[in-house]
């Protein structure tokens, strides 16, 4: 739609992670530092965990890129299911056969760590989405990890996972578990300045301007997805669908406005909302992670619920059901629009036709004046006349 007006070879602000459009922020390279350093020390848990859309499955996959070649890895996206099931799923993501019961499936994944210990290989399960495991899921993954060595472990586990990960594995039943965690690190949102940076980055890398919104534009856009950058894709493209609709080189400040407006995005009228809750997370030192987490869990509770519902309704992945949404949106608003402008011209018109009216009534008003004035003048002569004439007489 807008590409080819904006010289871009492809949208760049596609929600869909994309290693290409990978930006790594400060905060993502700390991130990064620690996955790699747990990795590398051979640490039996690693945790990263952050808010919906802030880049934590974009970087677990260039984290993934960097490993060596010979190692195992199970990716597990599904983490809904019982401790049997999820079993099931850490073995065909070795890529072994499935086995008949708890025991047989147990044996087959010792036995295959065993093997793989013995051949100097890395294996490595990820859990993402971690938050929904069950309290019985997280002790059947802790068992696995104590096959290990004096002084190495046979199988290292990364939880991936949304801020309420963090909560569950603090409960009272699983406070055990925190012990488990050698490196964790928890992803937030970007600042204002990597927030120009990060969209400047996408726009160039799909063969666009990187200044092709202004400084305003930013400002706005800061304020309103608090740096996170699926947010910030969201909104971004929304905006150049806006900016090509009025056929504008620039994205300026009042085409974000004009979406909060109109509602576009998912989520994003209430995130201006809540822009308290961005400004006390901002205000804490960066070393005051566990802090931070607790302020943003209570004020962003209830709006971290609706997002995640909401990204799951309107499936934000599906880039064409967006593109449909935002250009019947679009239509929607440019037939408003014109509407607007017809009643607009149509009231300049009465406007222009009742004041030549009132100058017609007043031109009018004058011109009767003066007749009767030229009439009362020439009475008064009449009547002059008349008495001299009288006194003549």
């Amino acid at each position: 739609m807008y590409e080819k007006f904006y010289g871009f070879t492809e949208k760049p602000f596609q929600v869909v992670p994309n290693l290409d459009y990978l930006y790594l922020s400060t905060k993502h390279r700390n991130a990064l530092t620690y996955l790699q350093y747990g990795l590398t020390e051979n640490m039996g848990f690693i945790m990263l965990t952050g808010e919906i859309g802030c880049g934590k499955t974009t970087l677990i996959q260039y984290m993934l890129e960097m490993l060596d070649s010979g190692a195992k890895v199970a990716f597990i996206f599904n983490t809904n299911d019982s401790p049997d099931q999820l079993l099931g799923l850490i073995l065909n993501g070795f890529k072994l056969s499935p086995k008949k019961g708890r025991a047989a499936t147990l044996d087959a994944i010792n036995q295959f760590l065993i093997q793989k210990h013995s051949e100097q290989k890395q294996v490595l399960i990820i859990l993402d989405e971690a938050q929904n495991l069950t309290a019985e899921a997280l002790e059947e993954v802790r068992m696995l990890s104590n096959l290990q060595t004096d002084n190495q472990a046979y199988l290292q586990i990364m939880l991936v996972g949304e801020p309420e990960l963090i909560d569950k594995i603090k409960n009272n039943k699983l406070r055990w578990f925190t012990q488990c965690i050698a490196a964790h690190y928890h992803l937030t949102g970007l600042d204002r300045k990597e927030t120009g940076k990060y969209i400047g980055f996408r726009l160039q890398k799909a063969g666009g301007l990187p200044d092709l919104f202004t400084s305003e534009a930013i400002d706005t856009i800061f304020r309103i997805t608090r740096g996170i950058p699926r947010s910030i894709n969201l909104l971004c493209q929304a905006a150049l669908v806006y900016g090509y609709a009025a056929k504008t080189r620039r994205i300026g400040n009042m085409f974000i406005e004009q979406i909060t407006g109109d509602k576009i995005g998912i989520g994003l009228e209430l995130q201006i909302e809540d822009t308290s809750a961005s400004d006390a997370v901002e205000s804490i030192k960066e070393d005051g992670i566990l802090q931070r987490i607790r302020i943003l869990e209570e004020k962003n509770n209830a709006l971290q619920g609706y997002i995640q519902s909401q990204l799951q309704l309107k499936e934000l992945n599906n880039e064409n059901f967006k593109d449909n949404l935002i250009s019947t949106l679009l239509q929607l608003l440019i037939d408003e629009r014109r509407r607007s402008e017809e009643l607009l011209l149509q009231y300049s018109q009465n406007n222009l036709n009742f004041k030549n009216l009132k100058r017609s009534e007043k031109a009018n008003q004058n011109q009767k004046g003066s007749k009767q004035a030229e009439e009362e003048a020439s009475g008064c002569v009449s009547f002059s006349q008349k008495k001299r004439s009288r006194v003549s007489d």
